[in-house]
Protein backbone atom coordinates (compact mmCIF):
# COMPACT_ATOMS: atom_id res chain seq x y z
CA UNK A 1 0.00 0.00 0.00
CA UNK A 2 3.28 2.13 1.08
CA UNK A 3 4.54 1.50 -2.70
CA UNK A 4 1.21 2.68 -4.66
CA UNK A 5 0.55 5.90 -2.31
CA UNK A 6 4.18 6.52 -3.21
CA UNK A 7 3.22 6.42 -6.63
CA UNK A 8 0.70 8.50 -6.94
CA UNK A 9 2.20 11.29 -4.54
CA UNK A 10 5.18 10.76 -8.37
CA UNK A 11 2.34 10.78 -10.77
CA UNK A 12 0.86 14.02 -9.08
CA UNK A 13 4.46 16.10 -8.89
CA UNK A 14 5.52 14.75 -12.03
CA UNK A 15 1.96 16.73 -13.32
CA UNK A 16 2.81 19.85 -11.49
CA UNK A 17 6.38 19.71 -12.69
CA UNK A 18 5.30 19.90 -15.80
CA UNK A 19 2.40 22.59 -15.46
CA UNK A 20 4.80 25.01 -13.96
CA UNK A 21 6.14 25.02 -17.37
CA UNK A 22 3.57 26.68 -18.76
CA UNK A 23 1.95 28.72 -15.71
CA UNK A 24 5.01 30.84 -16.22
CA UNK A 25 3.80 31.89 -19.95
CA UNK A 26 2.22 35.42 -20.24
CA UNK A 27 -0.11 33.66 -22.24
CA UNK A 28 -1.14 31.34 -19.40
CA UNK A 29 -2.55 34.09 -17.66
CA UNK A 30 -3.95 35.76 -20.83
CA UNK A 31 -6.29 32.74 -21.28
CA UNK A 32 -7.61 32.90 -17.61
CA UNK A 33 -8.83 36.56 -18.14
CA UNK A 34 -10.16 35.51 -21.19
CA UNK A 35 -11.73 32.75 -19.95
CA UNK A 36 -13.30 34.04 -16.67
CA UNK A 37 -14.62 37.34 -18.96
CA UNK A 38 -16.22 34.80 -21.67
CA UNK A 39 -17.59 33.10 -18.73
CA UNK A 40 -19.18 36.21 -16.94
CA UNK A 41 -20.57 37.58 -20.40
CA UNK A 42 -22.36 34.03 -21.15
CA UNK A 43 -23.90 34.38 -18.03
CA UNK A 44 -25.45 37.67 -17.92
CA UNK A 45 -26.74 36.27 -21.43
CA UNK A 46 -28.00 33.39 -20.20
CA UNK A 47 -29.87 35.10 -17.38
CA UNK A 48 -32.35 37.48 -20.25
CA UNK A 49 -32.55 34.12 -22.54
CA UNK A 50 -33.57 32.30 -20.65
CA UNK A 51 -37.03 33.69 -18.62
CA UNK A 52 -38.47 34.17 -22.00
CA UNK A 53 -37.17 30.83 -23.77
CA UNK A 54 -38.65 28.59 -21.25
CA UNK A 55 -41.50 30.21 -20.97
CA UNK A 56 -42.09 29.54 -24.49
CA UNK A 57 -41.24 26.23 -23.95
CA UNK A 58 -43.36 24.91 -21.44
CA UNK A 59 -46.73 26.24 -24.09
CA UNK A 60 -45.68 22.54 -25.20
CA UNK A 61 -48.31 19.90 -24.42
CA UNK A 62 -48.61 16.51 -24.86
CA UNK A 63 -45.15 15.54 -24.48
CA UNK A 64 -43.53 15.37 -21.13
CA UNK A 65 -40.34 13.60 -22.13
CA UNK A 66 -39.61 16.09 -25.11
CA UNK A 67 -40.73 19.14 -22.59
CA UNK A 68 -38.17 17.77 -19.79
CA UNK A 69 -35.55 18.02 -22.06
CA UNK A 70 -36.25 21.22 -23.31
CA UNK A 71 -36.31 23.31 -20.31
CA UNK A 72 -32.96 21.28 -19.07
CA UNK A 73 -31.34 22.66 -22.30
CA UNK A 74 -32.20 26.39 -21.28
CA UNK A 75 -31.27 26.39 -17.81
CA UNK A 76 -27.98 25.47 -19.09
CA UNK A 77 -27.89 28.24 -21.84
CA UNK A 78 -25.58 30.19 -20.40
CA UNK A 79 -23.05 27.01 -20.59
CA UNK A 80 -23.95 27.04 -23.96
CA UNK A 81 -23.35 30.61 -24.83
CA UNK A 82 -19.74 30.27 -23.11
CA UNK A 83 -18.83 27.39 -25.37
CA UNK A 84 -19.82 28.92 -28.29
CA UNK A 85 -17.81 32.33 -27.17
CA UNK A 86 -15.20 30.30 -26.60
CA UNK A 87 -15.14 28.17 -30.27
CA UNK A 88 -15.23 31.51 -31.91
CA UNK A 89 -12.27 32.70 -29.34
CA UNK A 90 -10.01 29.81 -30.09
CA UNK A 91 -10.82 29.44 -33.47
CA UNK A 92 -9.46 33.43 -34.03
CA UNK A 93 -6.38 32.55 -31.77
CA UNK A 94 -5.77 29.42 -33.87
CA UNK A 95 -6.20 31.23 -37.09
CA UNK A 96 -3.67 34.38 -35.92
CA UNK A 97 -1.50 33.20 -33.59
CA UNK A 98 0.66 29.53 -32.49
CA UNK A 99 -1.84 26.86 -30.83
CA UNK A 100 0.49 26.64 -27.74
CA UNK A 101 -1.20 30.08 -27.17
CA UNK A 102 -4.55 28.67 -27.01
CA UNK A 103 -3.90 25.20 -25.41
CA UNK A 104 -5.55 25.92 -21.97
CA UNK A 105 -8.33 27.77 -23.63
CA UNK A 106 -9.01 24.45 -25.73
CA UNK A 107 -9.38 22.75 -22.55
CA UNK A 108 -11.63 24.44 -21.23
CA UNK A 109 -13.74 24.31 -24.29
CA UNK A 110 -13.57 20.44 -24.12
CA UNK A 111 -14.29 20.32 -20.59
CA UNK A 112 -17.45 22.78 -20.89
CA UNK A 113 -18.63 21.03 -23.94
CA UNK A 114 -18.47 17.82 -21.94
CA UNK A 115 -20.68 19.14 -19.26
CA UNK A 116 -23.11 20.76 -21.11
CA UNK A 117 -23.84 17.51 -22.89
CA UNK A 118 -23.62 15.14 -20.45
CA UNK A 119 -25.81 17.21 -17.69
CA UNK A 120 -28.55 17.41 -20.74
CA UNK A 121 -28.32 14.38 -21.52
CA UNK A 122 -28.51 12.96 -17.68
CA UNK A 123 -32.11 14.42 -17.25
CA UNK A 124 -33.25 11.20 -18.94
CA UNK A 125 -33.16 10.05 -15.58
CA UNK A 126 -36.17 11.33 -13.65
CA UNK A 127 -34.19 10.93 -10.43
CA UNK A 128 -32.73 14.52 -9.35
CA UNK A 129 -29.96 12.54 -7.06
CA UNK A 130 -29.09 9.43 -9.36
CA UNK A 131 -29.14 11.97 -12.60
CA UNK A 132 -26.53 14.36 -10.65
CA UNK A 133 -24.18 11.13 -9.23
CA UNK A 134 -24.27 10.07 -13.22
CA UNK A 135 -23.42 13.45 -14.51
CA UNK A 136 -20.81 13.82 -12.25
CA UNK A 137 -19.47 10.95 -12.77
CA UNK A 138 -19.57 10.59 -16.65
CA UNK A 139 -17.71 14.45 -16.51
CA UNK A 140 -14.90 13.24 -14.68
CA UNK A 141 -13.91 10.47 -16.90
CA UNK A 142 -14.71 12.64 -19.95
CA UNK A 143 -12.07 15.46 -18.03
CA UNK A 144 -9.92 12.80 -17.57
CA UNK A 145 -9.66 11.82 -21.10
CA UNK A 146 -9.67 15.65 -22.47
CA UNK A 147 -6.70 15.89 -19.79
CA UNK A 148 -4.97 12.61 -21.08
CA UNK A 149 -5.21 10.82 -17.55
CA UNK A 150 -7.22 8.53 -17.89
CA UNK A 151 -4.55 5.42 -18.54
CA UNK A 152 -2.56 6.48 -15.49
CA UNK A 153 -6.07 6.60 -13.38
CA UNK A 154 -6.48 3.29 -14.85
CA UNK A 155 -3.21 2.11 -14.15
CA UNK A 156 -3.45 3.78 -10.43
CA UNK A 157 -6.75 2.11 -9.51
CA UNK A 158 -5.45 -1.28 -10.67
CA UNK A 159 -2.74 -0.89 -8.26
CA UNK A 160 -4.83 -0.51 -5.60
CA UNK A 161 -5.98 -4.42 -5.43
CA UNK A 162 -6.64 -6.62 -2.27
CA UNK A 163 -5.84 -10.29 -2.47
CA UNK A 164 -9.24 -12.74 -1.77
CA UNK A 165 -7.63 -16.38 -2.17
CA UNK A 166 -6.29 -17.13 -5.32
CA UNK A 167 -8.56 -13.97 -7.14
CA UNK A 168 -7.45 -10.35 -7.18
CA UNK A 169 -10.09 -7.65 -6.58
CA UNK A 170 -8.83 -4.36 -7.75
CA UNK A 171 -11.04 -0.99 -7.34
CA UNK A 172 -10.30 -0.57 -11.36
CA UNK A 173 -12.36 -4.26 -11.34
CA UNK A 174 -14.83 -2.27 -8.73
CA UNK A 175 -15.47 0.37 -10.64
CA UNK A 176 -15.80 -1.37 -13.78
CA UNK A 177 -18.45 -3.68 -12.48
CA UNK A 178 -20.21 -0.85 -10.78
CA UNK A 179 -20.36 1.33 -14.11
CA UNK A 180 -21.59 -1.82 -15.83
CA UNK A 181 -23.92 -3.58 -13.74
CA UNK A 182 -25.88 0.21 -13.36
CA UNK A 183 -26.03 0.34 -17.16
CA UNK A 184 -27.00 -3.26 -17.72
CA UNK A 185 -30.00 -3.25 -14.80
CA UNK A 186 -31.16 0.18 -16.44
CA UNK A 187 -31.22 -1.13 -20.19
CA UNK A 188 -32.68 -4.63 -18.96
CA UNK A 189 -35.47 -2.20 -17.08
CA UNK A 190 -36.08 -0.51 -19.62
CA UNK A 191 -36.29 -3.26 -22.66
CA UNK A 192 -38.83 -5.35 -19.49
CA UNK A 193 -40.96 -2.12 -19.18
CA UNK A 194 -41.08 -1.42 -22.94
CA UNK A 195 -41.67 -5.37 -23.53
CA UNK A 196 -44.47 -5.45 -20.38
CA UNK A 197 -46.36 -2.80 -22.36
CA UNK A 198 -46.54 -4.43 -25.29
CA UNK A 199 -48.10 -7.51 -23.14
CA UNK A 200 -50.19 -5.68 -21.42
CA UNK A 201 -52.09 -4.44 -24.63
CA UNK A 202 -52.19 -8.06 -25.87
CA UNK A 203 -56.00 -9.17 -26.36
CA UNK A 204 -55.31 -12.81 -26.71
CA UNK A 205 -53.90 -13.11 -23.40
CA UNK A 206 -55.99 -13.18 -19.99
CA UNK A 207 -54.74 -10.20 -17.45
CA UNK A 208 -53.43 -12.52 -15.11
CA UNK A 209 -51.04 -14.43 -17.96
CA UNK A 210 -50.16 -10.99 -18.83
CA UNK A 211 -49.44 -9.80 -15.58
CA UNK A 212 -47.26 -13.14 -15.16
CA UNK A 213 -45.46 -13.28 -18.26
CA UNK A 214 -44.39 -9.66 -18.25
CA UNK A 215 -42.99 -9.89 -14.42
CA UNK A 216 -41.27 -12.93 -15.60
CA UNK A 217 -39.63 -10.93 -18.44
CA UNK A 218 -38.81 -8.13 -16.30
CA UNK A 219 -36.88 -10.70 -13.73
CA UNK A 220 -35.37 -12.78 -16.34
CA UNK A 221 -33.69 -9.49 -18.14
CA UNK A 222 -32.77 -7.98 -15.00
CA UNK A 223 -31.09 -11.82 -13.84
CA UNK A 224 -29.60 -11.94 -17.51
CA UNK A 225 -27.96 -8.35 -17.58
CA UNK A 226 -26.61 -8.60 -14.54
CA UNK A 227 -24.89 -11.78 -15.29
CA UNK A 228 -23.25 -10.44 -18.47
CA UNK A 229 -21.55 -7.04 -16.58
CA UNK A 230 -20.33 -9.55 -14.65
CA UNK A 231 -19.05 -11.58 -16.51
CA UNK A 232 -17.36 -9.01 -18.83
CA UNK A 233 -15.14 -7.68 -16.13
CA UNK A 234 -14.05 -10.94 -15.23
CA UNK A 235 -15.96 -12.22 -12.26
CA UNK A 236 -16.35 -15.71 -11.75
CA UNK A 237 -19.90 -16.75 -10.56
CA UNK A 238 -19.32 -19.48 -9.07
CA UNK A 239 -17.75 -17.01 -6.64
CA UNK A 240 -20.92 -16.28 -5.46
CA UNK A 241 -21.69 -19.94 -4.21
CA UNK A 242 -21.01 -18.81 -0.45
CA UNK A 243 -22.78 -15.56 -0.87
CA UNK A 244 -25.96 -17.85 -2.15
CA UNK A 245 -25.66 -19.82 1.05
CA UNK A 246 -25.94 -16.78 3.51
CA UNK A 247 -28.81 -15.60 1.29
CA UNK A 248 -30.75 -18.82 2.10
CA UNK A 249 -29.57 -18.48 5.80
CA UNK A 250 -30.75 -14.81 5.58
CA UNK A 251 -34.22 -15.85 4.01
CA UNK A 252 -34.57 -18.88 6.45
CA UNK A 253 -34.10 -16.30 9.81
CA UNK A 254 -35.72 -12.32 8.53
CA UNK A 255 -36.56 -12.48 4.51
CA UNK A 256 -39.24 -15.88 4.69
CA UNK A 257 -42.06 -12.96 4.51
CA UNK A 258 -40.55 -11.43 1.48
CA UNK A 259 -39.98 -14.75 -0.39
CA UNK A 260 -43.64 -15.98 1.38
CA UNK A 261 -45.46 -12.78 -0.75
CA UNK A 262 -43.67 -13.46 -4.06
CA UNK A 263 -44.53 -16.93 -4.18
CA UNK A 264 -47.50 -16.10 -3.51
CA UNK A 265 -47.95 -13.69 -6.12
CA UNK A 266 -46.63 -16.51 -9.05
CA UNK A 267 -49.63 -18.83 -7.55
CA UNK A 268 -51.98 -16.40 -7.87
CA UNK A 269 -51.42 -15.37 -11.46
CA UNK A 270 -50.79 -19.07 -12.29
CA UNK A 271 -53.87 -20.26 -10.79
CA UNK A 272 -55.47 -17.02 -11.96
CA UNK A 273 -57.51 -16.27 -8.68
CA UNK A 274 -57.64 -12.82 -9.03
CA UNK A 275 -56.76 -10.44 -11.90
CA UNK A 276 -56.88 -6.85 -12.31
CA UNK A 277 -59.86 -5.10 -12.17
CA UNK A 278 -61.93 -7.77 -10.11
CA UNK A 279 -64.08 -6.77 -7.29
CA UNK A 280 -62.80 -8.55 -4.10
CA UNK A 281 -63.58 -8.24 -0.43
CA UNK A 282 -60.69 -9.06 2.08
CA UNK A 283 -61.05 -8.96 5.64
CA UNK A 284 -62.93 -5.44 6.08
CA UNK A 285 -61.66 -4.29 2.66
CA UNK A 286 -64.01 -4.22 -0.49
CA UNK A 287 -62.79 -2.64 -3.36
CA UNK A 288 -61.37 -3.75 -6.96
CA UNK A 289 -57.72 -4.29 -7.61
CA UNK A 290 -55.79 -1.48 -9.53
CA UNK A 291 -52.43 -3.73 -9.80
CA UNK A 292 -50.52 -6.84 -9.31
CA UNK A 293 -47.13 -6.41 -7.48
CA UNK A 294 -44.24 -8.95 -6.75
CA UNK A 295 -44.87 -8.33 -2.97
CA UNK A 296 -48.67 -6.87 -2.80
CA UNK A 297 -51.71 -6.37 -4.23
CA UNK A 298 -53.19 -2.80 -5.23
CA UNK A 299 -56.80 -2.43 -3.98
CA UNK A 300 -58.89 0.57 -4.30
CA UNK A 301 -62.27 1.38 -2.41
CA UNK A 302 -64.71 3.60 -3.07
CA UNK A 303 -63.61 5.79 -0.76
CA UNK A 304 -60.41 6.47 -3.03
CA UNK A 305 -57.98 4.70 -0.56
CA UNK A 306 -55.76 2.43 -2.10
CA UNK A 307 -54.63 -0.79 -0.01
CA UNK A 308 -51.34 -2.39 0.13
CA UNK A 309 -52.48 -5.94 0.80
CA UNK A 310 -49.39 -8.74 1.08
CA UNK A 311 -49.67 -11.59 -1.49
CA UNK A 312 -49.63 -13.89 1.28
CA UNK A 313 -53.24 -13.05 2.56
CA UNK A 314 -54.52 -14.04 -0.10
CA UNK A 315 -53.40 -17.39 -0.31
CA UNK A 316 -54.12 -17.92 3.50
CA UNK A 317 -56.81 -16.31 4.58
CA UNK A 318 -60.47 -15.79 3.24
CA UNK A 319 -61.37 -14.03 -0.11
CA UNK A 320 -64.33 -12.87 -1.53
CA UNK A 321 -64.23 -12.51 -5.44
CA UNK A 322 -67.26 -10.93 -6.61
CA UNK A 323 -66.36 -11.21 -10.07
CA UNK A 324 -64.31 -14.52 -10.61
CA UNK A 325 -66.46 -15.71 -12.92
CA UNK A 326 -68.44 -13.35 -14.18
CA UNK A 327 -69.56 -9.85 -12.71
CA UNK A 328 -73.09 -10.26 -12.07
CA UNK A 329 -74.19 -9.99 -8.32
CA UNK A 330 -77.00 -10.38 -6.72
CA UNK A 331 -77.86 -7.99 -4.16
CA UNK A 332 -81.05 -8.54 -1.51
CA UNK A 333 -83.28 -5.65 0.08
CA UNK A 334 -85.50 -6.43 2.76
CA UNK A 335 -88.70 -4.27 3.98
CA UNK A 336 -92.08 -4.82 5.35
CA UNK A 337 -95.71 -3.12 4.69
CA UNK A 338 -98.71 -2.91 6.57
CA UNK A 339 -100.95 -6.03 6.74
CA UNK A 340 -104.30 -4.10 5.10
CA UNK A 341 -101.96 -4.15 1.64
CA UNK A 342 -102.15 -6.73 -1.05
CA UNK A 343 -99.15 -8.68 -1.43
CA UNK A 344 -99.60 -9.28 -4.34
CA UNK A 345 -99.49 -5.86 -5.72
CA UNK A 346 -96.49 -5.64 -2.93
CA UNK A 347 -94.58 -7.97 -4.88
CA UNK A 348 -95.29 -6.64 -8.45
CA UNK A 349 -94.74 -3.39 -7.74
CA UNK A 350 -91.48 -3.88 -6.06
CA UNK A 351 -90.10 -5.91 -8.85
CA UNK A 352 -91.09 -2.75 -11.40
CA UNK A 353 -89.69 -0.39 -8.80
CA UNK A 354 -86.47 -2.41 -9.32
CA UNK A 355 -86.41 -2.79 -12.49
CA UNK A 356 -86.40 0.79 -13.32
CA UNK A 357 -83.06 1.23 -11.51
CA UNK A 358 -80.12 1.92 -13.86
CA UNK A 359 -77.79 -0.67 -12.89
CA UNK A 360 -80.34 -3.28 -11.99
CA UNK A 361 -79.83 -6.33 -14.83
CA UNK A 362 -83.18 -6.52 -16.34
CA UNK A 363 -81.93 -9.55 -18.39
CA UNK A 364 -82.34 -11.46 -15.28
CA UNK A 365 -85.94 -9.80 -13.49
CA UNK A 366 -85.66 -9.15 -10.04
CA UNK A 367 -88.25 -11.66 -7.92
CA UNK A 368 -90.09 -10.22 -4.78
CA UNK A 369 -91.26 -13.29 -1.92
CA UNK A 370 -93.06 -12.75 1.08
CA UNK A 371 -90.78 -14.56 3.68
CA UNK A 372 -92.96 -14.17 7.00
CA UNK A 373 -95.19 -12.38 8.72
CA UNK A 374 -93.81 -10.33 11.61
CA UNK A 375 -95.20 -8.67 14.48
CA UNK A 376 -96.23 -5.53 12.90
CA UNK A 377 -95.77 -6.12 9.09
CA UNK A 378 -95.98 -8.49 6.18
CA UNK A 379 -92.47 -9.27 5.40
CA UNK A 380 -90.72 -9.27 1.81
CA UNK A 381 -87.38 -10.00 0.26
CA UNK A 382 -86.39 -8.10 -2.91
CA UNK A 383 -83.65 -10.01 -5.04
CA UNK A 384 -82.11 -7.85 -7.88
CA UNK A 385 -78.90 -8.36 -9.94
CA UNK A 386 -76.13 -5.96 -11.05
CA UNK A 387 -73.34 -6.81 -13.31
CA UNK A 388 -70.82 -3.44 -11.95
CA UNK A 389 -70.12 -4.02 -8.64
CA UNK A 390 -67.19 -2.36 -8.58
CA UNK A 391 -69.02 0.87 -8.77
CA UNK A 392 -70.36 0.05 -5.06
CA UNK A 393 -73.28 -1.73 -3.55
CA UNK A 394 -74.64 0.27 -0.85
CA UNK A 395 -75.59 3.09 -3.40
CA UNK A 396 -77.45 0.66 -5.91
CA UNK A 397 -79.44 -0.33 -2.41
CA UNK A 398 -80.34 3.31 -1.46
CA UNK A 399 -81.96 3.54 -5.13
CA UNK A 400 -83.57 0.86 -5.21
CA UNK A 401 -85.08 2.08 -1.61
CA UNK A 402 -86.07 5.16 -3.05
CA UNK A 403 -87.58 3.53 -5.56
CA UNK A 404 -89.63 1.34 -3.60
CA UNK A 405 -90.62 4.46 -1.44
CA UNK A 406 -92.02 6.36 -4.61
CA UNK A 407 -93.90 3.31 -5.86
CA UNK A 408 -95.50 2.50 -2.47
CA UNK A 409 -96.55 5.97 -1.84
CA UNK A 410 -98.37 6.31 -4.96
CA UNK A 411 -100.26 3.06 -4.69
CA UNK A 412 -100.61 4.02 -1.12
CA UNK A 413 -99.25 0.97 -0.05
CA UNK A 414 -97.95 1.79 3.77
CA UNK A 415 -94.98 1.26 5.75
CA UNK A 416 -96.45 0.42 9.30
CA UNK A 417 -94.37 1.73 12.74
CA UNK A 418 -93.93 -1.22 15.05
CA UNK A 419 -96.89 -0.55 17.67
CA UNK A 420 -96.28 -0.69 21.59
CA UNK A 421 -98.38 -1.67 24.58
CA UNK A 422 -97.54 -0.30 27.97
CA UNK A 423 -99.83 -1.51 30.70
CA UNK A 424 -100.05 0.69 33.75
CA UNK A 425 -101.82 -0.78 36.94
CA UNK A 426 -103.08 1.26 40.25
CA UNK A 427 -103.66 0.48 43.75
CA UNK A 428 -100.85 -2.49 44.18
CA UNK A 429 -98.96 0.18 46.54
CA UNK A 430 -102.15 0.60 48.77
CA UNK A 431 -103.52 -3.02 49.20
CA UNK A 432 -100.22 -3.69 50.51
CA UNK A 433 -100.49 -1.61 53.79
CA UNK A 434 -104.03 -2.97 54.57
CA UNK A 435 -103.04 -6.51 54.47
CA UNK A 436 -100.23 -6.09 56.48
CA UNK A 437 -102.32 -4.29 58.97
CA UNK A 438 -104.97 -7.15 58.97
CA UNK A 439 -102.31 -9.81 59.61
CA UNK A 440 -101.46 -8.04 62.61
CA UNK A 441 -104.78 -7.60 64.15
CA UNK A 442 -105.45 -11.47 64.08
CA UNK A 443 -104.95 -12.55 67.10
CA UNK A 444 -105.20 -16.21 66.08
CA UNK A 445 -101.79 -15.67 64.14
CA UNK A 446 -99.76 -14.97 67.46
Amino acid sequence: MEMQLREAGDLVADWIERSMVFVTDPWFFFQIVAAVLLLVASKLVGRRLEGGLEDQARAIRGHPGLLRVIVATLRRVDWIVFVVLMFLLVTVLRATTWPSRSWLLSLVLWLALAWVVVSIASRVIRNRLAARLVGWAVWIYAALVILGFDTRAAALLDRLALPIGEARLSALTLLKAAVLLTLALWIAGAIGSYLDERVQQSKDLTPSIRVLVGKVLKFGLVVTGGAIALTSVGVDLTAFTVFSGAVGVGLGFGLQKVVSNFVSGIIMLTDKSIKPGDTISVGETFGWIRELRARFVSVVTRDGREYLIPNEDFVTQRVINWSFSDELVRLDVTFGVSYDCDPHQVSALAIEAAMGVGRVDVDRRPVCWLTGFGESSLDFVLRFWIHDPQQGLTNVRGKVFLALWDAFKENGIKIPYPHREVLIRRGTREAAPSARSSRADDPTLD
